[in-house]
């Protein structure tokens, strides 16, 4: 009786342990760290058409970041590089190594490198809402560990690691015995500090969780697609594609009106773009898929933080339940945060619907995000925010206002934005 008690309780502490990578997220895990993402989805394809769920996942996410080594491949080989205005020097910086040799860019080429972001983003929200179903694998991956061939020259290096892209991002380095040992130091390398170990168990509900990031992305491209924006391209996007062949590239130095020529050039360009900003919608259709990806993010949301709520085991969590250990420092989560996240997910659903009305700062009417999406003939940004442009989209209902995200506002404060994109 008594080993018979015993084993039932093995049994069910065994149950509640988490099942780590197999074959799958083996293969996964050192296709992510070469770089050969082509390579493991080829490998994982015929594991997760037979019914992997370990395989569905490292599918899914082999597909995301294949999508985006494409999109970065694609801005390298144009010449990316952070905008430049003058005296002020660089807005933004990018992680992405200056080109010494661009190809040229059109319009037909973004709204190309766009297509097949969309197409790329919805092959692993496919993969990944699959993996997201069932399964109680855990695949432990360090994200910093992760290559991409940027450059496109068919071998991802170390420089192209992302703990080397975050390096160059943040301007100082990760590994704690790089930053104890400055050039010249006879510092014993014994005697540093261990580098943190920064693998993330991946499961399930990670799974759903990069599904609805993936659709954050499509979402974005599709809403560009829907449009007309080549006026844009033509008068702004040498300031980030400054070598690339387009229209303005050899006038961003010419005289001076306020302060000195570059500087003067470039605020040129910045009211040019935003006099471009009225689009014609050429793709109907883009634009509304746009309210139905946003929609989907809502969904993964809620899927995933009842994954995560459901979880048993404590390995490795990217995004910890209540009762689970965060791994990454400052990303404990409370019940009152979950809570407030989906009340949140509530209203966004309801403004998603035309159910609460957007606040526009001219009208006691709200604006209908829904008709908008599903009846628009063309986006003129500068005439919606200042009235006219918004008139077709007004309604008489319930509009959103301060109290609708009191909850959120009240549990997250200031840093209801960085949740947001952490909760996704």
């Amino acid at each position: 009786m008594l080993r018979t008690t015993l084993l039932g309780a093995g049994l069910a502490v065994f149950l509640t342990l988490p099942v780590h990578a197999g074959e799958a997220g083996g293969a996964l895990r050192d296709n992510l760290y070469a770089g050969t993402f082509a390579q493991g989805i080829e490998q994982l394809t015929p594991m997760a058409e037979g019914g992997d769920q370990e395989a569905r996942f490292g599918l899914g996410m082999l597909e995301l970041a294949s999508g985006v080594e494409h999109l970065v491949q694609a801005l390298y080989r144009h010449g990316l590089v952070g905008p430049d205005a003058g005296m002020l020097g660089p807005l933004v910086t990018v992680p992405i190594p200056p080109n010494p040799s661009p190809e040229k860019l059109d319009y037909a080429k973004v709204r190309g490198i766009l297509a097949q972001l969309v197409d790329d983003m919805d092959a692993a929200k496919t993969s990944l809402a699959a993996a997201g179903e069932s399964g109680d694998y855990v695949v432990l991956i360090d994200p910093l560990r992760i290559r991409f061939d940027v450059d496109g020259d068919g071998q991802a290096s170390d420089a192209e690691s992302m703990r080397s892209i975050v390096e160059r991002q943040l301007g100082i380095p990760l590994t704690p015995e790089a930053a104890a040992q400055p050039a010249g130091s006879d510092k014993n390398p014994a005697q540093a500090p261990e580098a943190p170990d920064t693998t993330l168990g991946f499961d399930r509900a990670d799974a759903l969780w990069m599904a609805g990031y993936s659709q954050v992305l499509a979402s974005h491209g599709d809403f560009l697609l829907a449009h007309d924006f080549s006026d844009l391209v033509n008068v702004a996007f040498h300031r980030l594609f400054p070598r690339a062949g387009l229209p303005m590239q050899d006038y961003s130095e010419g005289g001076s009106i306020f302060m000195e020529p570059r500087t003067d050039a470039a605020a040129a360009d910045a009211i040019a773009a935003i006099h471009t900003l009225d689009w014609p919608v050429i793709e109907p259709d883009r634009l509304k898929r746009v309210l139905e990806r946003l929609k989907a993010i809502t969904a993964f949301s809620r899927a995933n933080w009842a994954a995560i709520l459901a979880e048993t085991d404590d390995d490795h969590e990217f995004i910890p339940s209540p009762r689970q250990t965060a791994t990454l420092p400052g990303s404990e989560v409370s019940q009152e945060m979950v809570d407030a996240w989906l009340k949140t997910l509530d209203t966004a659903d309801a403004i998603l619907d035309g159910k609460l009305l957007v606040p526009h700062w001219r009208f006691r009417q709200g604006f209908d995000l829904k008709a908008y999406f599903e009846t628009a003939t063309r986006t003129d940004l500068v005439m919606i925010l200042t009235g006219y442009g918004a008139i077709p989209f007004l309604k008489d209902g319930p509009v959103a206002s301060a109290a609708d995200f009191a909850e959120a506002n009240r549990v997250f404060g200031e840093n209801l934005i960085g949740y947001a994109f952490f909760f996704n």
